[in-house]
């Protein structure tokens, strides 16, 4: 099981990874990773032992189901729940960071633009390291 900073680290890597990816701190020291100016993912404050967590956009039923089965996910806040958002704790008996990732990967297909998410799926493999 990785710890919260290593799984949030892990998480930031992979995002940034992602083709047009950016990181960006629109309320201070939160960061959030967007693609053509769209966030897919939000990592919260590094080193927010309180509340360690991320945001992520997923809208297919199945997969947001299964998001909202890990403990302490809940439907996002600021009216984002209903749209697909998911909030995912990073600690505690969570999702393995590889599943994590692939829910970052997901939020990251549903708001870039399609010749984005063609160079992706022209990649070798997405492979969390």
């Amino acid at each position: 099981m990785h710890n919260s900073a290593t799984s949030r680290a892990t998480i930031r890597s992979f995002a940034l990874s992602l083709p047009g990816a950016v990181e960006e701190f629109p309320w201070g020291d939160s960061a959030v990773v967007k693609v053509n100016k769209k966030i897919f993912v939000f990592l919260g404050t590094e080193g927010d032992e309180e509340t360690p967590g991320m945001t992520v956009k997923l809208t297919d039923d199945e997969i947001h189901g299964h998001a909202l089965a890990v403990p302490g996910a809940e439907p996002t806040g600021y009216g984002l729940g209903p749209h697909g958002w998911v909030s995912v704790p990073l600690h505690g008996e969570g999702a393995p960071v590889e599943l994590l990732c692939d829910w970052v990967e997901e939020s990251y297909r549903t708001v870039a633009p399609k010749r984005l998410v063609a160079e992706l799926d022209a990649r070798p493999s997405n492979t969390v390291t």
